[in-house]
């Protein structure tokens, strides 16, 4: 029972002006003047960029001389050259930019002293869409516990922003929020706001939090519903804020932790061995001209009130309308004001979790690929600096890659059944003696295809080394048989999931050319399989197309065969590997064996393990199991609180009839008691009648 009187769930406004940008004009005289003047990393800059050229110059020279063998070359080999070099081109430079942070790493980065003191505010944010209580709260919770261990817990405020859409996660948000603050008391410093309209998703969701309260806080720290901070990771970024007067944005690195599926299990690996490796040389070469991956980083937030304002693209969806991937814009915008955008790659406590099996990676991958193909109508925006151009540059070759390497395969199968079934042409245009043949160099090929191979590994290599040297990680990961052994499973899973993701994100590539939208759907974070029927039908087609090319491949030639059989292995067994990707008991089992082990999981944060108690608490309170309309006609506290909670509405122009609202006071009038109207409220009704004071009230009349 929530008593009264109520206590606001927000604080009191504190607007500040955030105008929407101008991608066309820029006056560079409007931004921020920094304080002192910043050095570029120009010498590593050069060495990535200039290595990667240098590599990409000489893969390209060497393929030239295998299709180039018979003294002359066609057309379809031209075109193979041409994808060649633009694939080769994309690793080669995450190969430089791991080789830089590479050697940053060896030679060690250190974590400086915790603070004594803070002078500024800073709102922790955590935005929510449709996600289980249990764990965010838990997880705001856990932070609020460590902050204040920290002795700084009074410079922090902690706002949970729903974008909910569903009104059960929309009341058991409410009723948490209730019970944590009046477990914190008076100083709780908790504050929770739910939008009625998800305008421009997370961005927006964001924005209207800035707008509205920003003046009031020097920085925000921004969060995911996944994310979990240490204490000193949190007053670090705050400190590194107070101490950089030019700092925008200071991005931190997250590790992935409480993963137990197959896949989770695989990628959490991969990013603690190798992320590191690649963050670190980003890091290094893009100075202050970083970028934002929108969670776990701190914003000064007048800066990004004055730079940050999204304007809707020209256009419908997918190309145009609002931004969807919003980060990397803020983060050029922000650069292009004059604040830097910096990372702390070896700032440790910094953690998220990721998605628990294939299928629940290709879903979020489909909206992150369509966020990243929308930034080509971003990329020319005036003013912006040369490196936030290539971290849009680099987002979009990300997506692209894949149907370039679709390409380049199709062209191959095509070369050789040139080679094995089309007649030479004796007559062409130009004299020769002998006809051309479309004939490939095989020694000079293998040779290409070890130092594609050695690049493309390189960055999982280096980060392995610096795992095997470092005595507490490779104990951590079992010792350096199992460290090995780990790294090979994780090539090995990653080389047959490779072709499956090839063509998933060629499909998503060619789908959203043809203007489909995707929306926003809610992840999937919990642990759990999926079902075979559903596994089935996602996979069917790459089986089939697996099938089909590896009996052609094998028809054609044995050595075509042999040469695309990682690619036809993957596609083959697209479907028991999406299901193994899922399973819990084939990750248990490896965590079993040491294998795929990481420090994080060896020995648990201890706000990772405070935060699992804590989950595993609210759980059992049973929020996210209840039902919104019954609890509110329960708990007559409650359901005062949560039209105190509610907005202030517009007034209705004469004539305007909301459909929703309409249907939903028809039903709640018609009912007699609170389970007719349960069953008769549809999901949009029900989310009208818990916007409408009116309706509520008449919802409370109803028998039990």
């Amino acid at each position: 029972m929530v008593s009264a009187p109520f206590a606001p769930a927000m604080p009191p406004e504190a607007p500040v002006s955030m105008p929407v940008q101008d991608l066309e004009r820029w006056d560079a005289d409007s931004g921020h003047r920094p304080t002192v003047r910043h050095a570029k990393p120009w010498l590593a800059r050069a060495f990535v960029f200039g290595g990667a050229a240098g590599l990409t110059a000489y893969g390209a020279i060497q393929m030239y001389e295998v299709v180039a063998v018979s003294g002359g070359t066609t057309a379809l080999q031209y075109v193979l050259l041409a994808l060649f070099t633009l694939n080769f081109s994309w690793i080669a430079l995450a190969f430089t930019g791991a080789i830089l942070g590479f050697l940053v790493l060896l030679r060690g980065l250190k974590t400086p002293a915790l603070p004594t003191a803070l002078t500024t505010r800073t709102a922790v944010v955590m935005p929510v869409y449709n996600e289980a209580t249990a764990r965010t709260f838990a997880a705001i919770e856990a932070m609020r516990a460590e902050i204040d261990a920290t002795g700084l817990g009074q410079a922090f405020d902690y706002f949970v922003l729903s974008d909910s859409t569903q009104g059960d996660a929309w009341i058991a948000e409410e009723r948490a929020f209730l019970e944590l603050r009046a477990r914190w008391g008076d100083d709780a410093r908790l504050y929770y706001r739910h939008r009625a309209k998800n305008h421009h998703r997370k961005a927006g969701n964001i924005g209207d939090f800035v707008s509205r309260w920003g003046a009031a806080y020097e920085q925000m720290l921004v969060l995911d519903a996944d994310s979990l901070m240490t204490g000193p990771c949190v007053v670090h970024l705050a400190a590194a804020m107070e101490a950089d007067p030019d700092s925008g944005i200071i991005q931190s690195l997250p590790l992935i932790i409480n993963r137990n599926t197959l896949f989770a299990r695989v990628q959490q690996f991969a990013a603690r061995i190798y992320g590191p490796v690649i963050a670190t040389g980003l890091s290094v070469w893009s100075g202050r001209d970083g970028n934002y991956w929108g969670h776990n980083a701190i914003i000064r937030t007048r800066a990004f009130a004055a730079a940050c304002g999204l304007p809707d693209l020209p256009g419908k969806p997918p190309f145009g309308g609002h931004v969807l991937s919003h980060d990397f814009v803020e983060a050029a915008l922000i650069r292009r004001a004059g604040w830097s955008v910096t990372m702390l790659p070896a700032l440790p406590g910094s953690y998220e979790e990721s998605p628990p099996s294939l299928i629940d990676v290709a879903v979020r991958d489909r909206r992150w690929a369509q966020g990243n193909l929308q930034h080509s109508r971003i990329i020319g925006a005036a003013g912006l600096k040369s490196a936030s151009r290539q971290h849009f540059a680099t987002g979009i070759a990300g997506y692209v890659a894949s149907p370039l390497w679709l390409g380049q395969l199709v062209v191959g199968i095509a070369l050789v059944l040139q080679t094995a079934y089309v007649r030479p042409e004796y007559f062409t245009s130009e004299f020769g003696l002998y006809p051309v043949w479309p004939r490939f160099d095989p020694v000079r090929a293998l040779q290409l295809f070890g130092l594609t191979m050695g690049i493309l590994l390189a960055p999982k290599f280096l980060g392995l080394i610096l795992a095997l040297i470092d005595g507490p990680v490779r104990r951590a990961c079992g010792g350096a048989i199992r460290l090995v052994l780990s790294s090979l499973i994780e090539i090995l899973l990653s080389a047959l999931i490779a072709p499956i993701a090839m063509l998933i994100q060629s499909g998503s590539v060619f789908q959203i050319l043809l203007g489909r939208d995707t929306g926003w759907n809610p992840q999937r974070r919990d642990d759990g399989s999926i079902p075979w029927s559903d596994i089935v039908r996602r996979h069917r087609w790459h089986m089939a197309l697996g099938l089909v090319t590896g009996v052609a491949a094998f028809a054609i030639a044995t050595s075509l065969f042999l040469w695309m059989s990682p690619t036809i292995l993957g596609l083959v067994l697209a479907i028991p590997i999406s299901w193994a990707s899922g399973q819990l008991s084939l990750g248990l089992a490896l965590k079993r064996l040491g294998l795929l082990m990481t420090p994080e999981e060896r020995v648990p944060p201890a706000i990772a393990a405070q935060a699992g108690t804590l989950s595993r608490r609210n759980a059992e309170a049973g929020l996210d199991d209840a039902d919104a309309l019954a609890a509110l006609h329960a708990d007559p506290g409650f359901a005062h609180a949560h039209a105190a909670m509610l907005p202030e509405a517009a007034p209705r122009p004469r004539g305007v009839i909301d459909p929703d609202r309409a249907l939903a006071q028809a039903k709640v009038v018609e009912a007699e008691r609170i389970d007719e109207a349960r069953t008769w409220l549809a999901p949009k009704e029900r989310m009208a009648l818990l916007h409408d004071r009116a309706l509520l009230d008449r919802l409370s009349r109803l028998a039990p």
